[in-house]
């Protein structure tokens, strides 16, 4: 799948100096961008609610005890 977008001079040459100093084309740039963005927003996702599940049932196990409750 090809997409096109519009880019001012500025951020044309913004693109291509940074795929230049990275040693892909702009399109790899901006692939790579887009799916780390993707990435880290499904990250921050999972933390959310990890943080939400603590919140909700505060009680904590050192690595020991988890191993024990796990039978490691």
């Amino acid at each position: 799948m090809a997409f096109s977008i519009r880019l001012s001079e500025e951020e044309r040459n913004l693109a291509s100096s940074y795929a230049k100093m990275h040693s892909m084309s702009v399109g790899e740039a901006f692939k790579r961008a887009l799916f780390e963005k993707i990435e880290d927003e499904y990250d921050i996702a999972v933390a959310e609610e990890a943080y939400r599940e603590y919140l909700a049932d505060q009680e904590t196990y050192s690595h020991e005890e988890a191993g024990e409750l796990l039978g490691l």
